[in-house]
């Protein structure tokens, strides 16, 4: 069994990961010699290499070193990776990611944060919140912490929280105290196939919870009635029914004051440092988690409050007094309704203008009616091309299916560049980019345009 502390040279195969450069920041931390291979440059690959990781970004075997205690390569890397043929085909230690999480978790009161979306944003608040009120913790995140500016914190005692990814059922790897599932939807189909697969899958990650542990769920969960803990929490926005709920919230000055109450029937309020009605109730999911490790209500009020979010989830880009630019990493279209819900609700009788980019070939087909439903309620829609990630081009399968189904007048397909020509002289109040492919890569550009525009 491989030890950490045995664990002196480490290399990467896919470090720029939102998951893998966290890890790489674990051990980078422990004064472990850390290096990696990554497909293209990013910002964040470029905050890597400032903090001591050598990075390459070509599929050279003379680069890869033989002489490493632990490679870790990511499940999106694809199968002919000469760097990854080369370590299979060696006595190197090779593991995926979620092995790696897995061993880290070991021996330590893990908080495992789940779901088909809402999972970084519940981890990085319960993150925050433990900082905040002096319970500590260690984190590892699936987005920038805009509070920590890192998707790893390093904490001085033993709990620690991770984002359980259920993609290739990373989930699996993770032995939880307390477990937390945001949402069971239709995703990932390429490696599940049904929603029901989907189900199965959740539903095994609640077995892995230690004995005497705590599973908190939404109460709307499909999953729900099939659910089998020690301690079993729900939580909901609009549900009464659940153990901890909202009764009632406001916005005022673009902040949410949120009224809650739990299964005692004792009320708070708090004030959200973030914006969006989703964020209540992720907000909601914390307090759950808060309540369980005894964290008295005002450091966990005074927490949220101070939470600035995580980079590109419902973040600010833009504003002034004529319009706002706000880009989220919406790429599922439940997440894409809510987004769209909490963007409408802020800014209600306004012209919002979309850009969206679609997140592989698989999921456009297999969702393609729902994405057209969700961006059906928007006043002005552009679609990127879609961004392939792990996925070879699918035939038949592109934005057009998309926009074909969607009911808007004013929609079409366009390339980044000729985005921004037309952004010059567009009209609206709102603008939005959404997506989980290099969209972000759009952010500043569009943003000088917003600045000399307005």
């Amino acid at each position: 069994m491989l030890k950490l502390e045995d664990i002196k040279k480490v290399y990467f195969i896919g470090i720029g990961g939102i998951g893998m450069s966290a890890i790489a920041r674990f051990f980078n931390e422990r004064g472990v010699a850390v290096s990696g291979y990554d497909k293209t440059s990013t910002s964040l690959t470029e905050q890597l290499a400032k903090e001591g990781i050598f990075i390459h970004f070509d599929d050279n075997t003379q680069k890869a070193p033989l002489d490493a205690d632990l490679v870790i390569y990511t499940p999106a890397i694809p199968k002919e990776h000469t760097e990854l043929k080369m370590y299979q085909n060696s006595r190197v230690p090779l593991m995926k990611r979620s092995e790696v999480l897995g061993i880290i978790s070991q021996g330590s009161f893990c908080i495992a944060v789940s779901g088909s979306h809402g999972k970084t944003t519940v981890s990085a608040m319960i993150t925050h919140v433990l900082k905040e009120s002096g319970h500590d913790c260690s984190a590892f995140l699936g987005g920038i912490s805009v509070n920590l500016n890192s998707n790893y914190v390093n904490g001085k005692n033993n709990v620690v929280v991770i984002e359980a990814d259920e993609y290739d059922r990373s989930f699996h790897r993770l032995d939880p105290d307390i477990a937390i599932i945001t949402a069971v939807d239709t995703d990932h189909l390429d490696i599940y196939g049904t929603k029901k697969n989907i189900e199965e899958a959740f539903l095994i990650f609640t077995e892995r919870l230690k004995k005497g542990g705590s599973l908190i769920v939404q109460k709307n969960i499909s999953i729900l009635p099939q659910l089998k803990a020690d301690h079993l929490i729900t939580y909901s926005l609009n549900d009464l029914s659940a153990m901890n709920h909202c009764t009632a919230y406001q916005i005022i000055g673009g902040k949410y004051h949120v009224e809650m109450e739990n299964k005692a029937h004792e009320k708070f309020a708090y004030t959200l440092g973030v914006a969006g009605y989703h964020n209540v109730e992720n907000s909601l999911a914390a307090i759950s988690v808060a309540q369980l490790l005894n964290i008295p209500f005002e450091k966990v009020a005074s927490a949220l409050q101070t939470f600035k979010g995580i980079k590109r989830r419902f973040e600010y880009v833009f504003e002034n007094e004529k319009m706002v630019y706000i880009d989220d990493y919406a790429h599922h279209p439940e997440e894409i309704n809510v987004f769209l819900g909490s963007l409408k609700e802020m800014f209600p009788n306004k012209k919002i203008c979309v850009i969206f980019q679609p997140h592989l070939f698989s999921r456009t087909k297999d969702l393609q009616d729902d994405f057209a439903k969700s961006l059906s309620s928007i006043d002005q829609l552009y679609l990127l091309d879609i961004y392939p990630a792990r996925e070879q081009p699918m035939e038949g399968v592109s934005s057009a299916l998309i926009l074909d189904k969607v009911s808007i007048d004013k929609k079409e397909i366009i390339s980044k560049e000729r985005l921004l020509e037309k952004l010059v002289h567009d009209d609206f109040d709102v603008l939005a980019t959404i997506g989980a492919g290099d969209i972000d890569t759009m952010i500043q550009p569009i943003k000088k345009i917003l600045i000399n525009k307005y």
